[in-house]
């Protein structure tokens, strides 16, 4: 796979971030707002890409699914629920089985499509999540970023230190390690990252340093197999009013609370919104200017088959 590929993927839930909660409100914005920008933008630039969407939001408002079909995009999954006590690194085997189960599903019901990607909310995943996506029928994860270093800015960051040593380049994982290259059937496609991540929160607060990364990660896309994996949401280009002066507690523990929470929160709420779109359409523009090719998870997988 000498070409340069790029996948722009999509994280499509109910979470506000102005107001660090989920609510079903936020998912009706997403519908009648953050989706429509980002599938005309994609349409500008004739681009397919990947949309992960929780089951819960695809419940609630089906359409939101529908919508992304006629455009060619993937339909992938981001897990039943965003809630935090349902994340995937603290659910058992039996309880991401059920998970996944029940999202697949609901996805390929709505959507009548096959899925077969996933990517763990908050990308949020443990030894058990590899063995519950090969027995529930997917084959891809992007749930891993290779070498990105600010994970104690989100929850989940203990199992998130692994990102340190995972490989940077495609790999089918262990069995029983995402983080691990090995003999396993999940093939793994990492988020761009290089001590930070090339994702729309950082292309939002830091517009000029993101774009210089996206800069480093072109030229080692261009000198071996790794393509640019592109993280963003659909719920940053909408426009909300906060509820409350206090910033909402997601977690008991006073240091996760802190850095996951109060500073996130307070780091995230810069060119929230409409300011969010130039940026991003700067973004692509860069990178479709520079002849990448820009692909889903799906078909990026399925060339990695056809040619190793």
């Amino acid at each position: 796979m000498g070409d340069k590929y790029c996948l722009l993927t999509n994280d499509v839930e109910t979470t506000s971030i102005m107001n660090n909660c989920l609510s079903d409100e936020t998912g009706k914005l997403v519908l009648s707002e953050g989706m429509p920008l980002l599938l005309d933008l994609y349409e500008e630039f004739n681009i397919k890409t990947t949309f992960f969407f929780t089951a819960h939001i695809a419940e609630k408002f089906p359409e939101i699914v529908k919508m992304v079909l006629p455009y060619g995009h993937e339909v992938a999954s981001h897990g039943y629920t965003h809630e935090l006590d349902r994340a995937f690194d603290i659910l058992n085997l039996d309880e991401q089985i059920d998970n996944l189960t029940r999202s697949k599903k609901i996805l390929e019901d709505i959507s009548g499509q096959e899925v077969v990607s996933f990517r763990a909310p908050a990308a949020r995943v443990n030894k058990h999540t590899p063995v519950a996506l090969q027995e529930t029928g997917f084959k891809i994860d992007s749930s891993v970023a290779s070498q990105r270093f600010d994970m104690f800015l989100s929850l989940g960051s203990f199992k998130k230190l692994n990102w340190l040593i995972a490989p940077r380049k495609p790999y089918f994982t262990d069995a029983d390690n995402l983080w691990k290259k090995g003999a396993g059937n999940i093939f793994e496609i990492p988020i761009s990252a290089l001590l930070m991540p090339y994702i729309g929160t950082t292309l939002r607060l830091f517009p000029h340093l993101s774009h210089q990364l996206g800069r480093i990660l072109l030229f080692e896309a261009s000198k071996g197999q790794k393509p640019i994996v592109f993280l963003t949401h659909p719920n940053e280009f909408i426009e909300e009013v906060s509820d409350s002066k206090k910033t909402r507690r997601r977690s008991k523990n006073y240091v996760s609370y802190l850095f996951g929470d109060v500073i996130r929160h307070r780091l995230k709420m810069k060119n929230l919104g409409k300011k969010a779109l130039p940026l991003y359409r700067k973004e692509i523009r860069s990178l479709h200017e520079k002849g990448f090719d820009f692909v889903t998870c799906k078909v990026y997988y399925q060339n990695y088959i056809k040619n190793n």
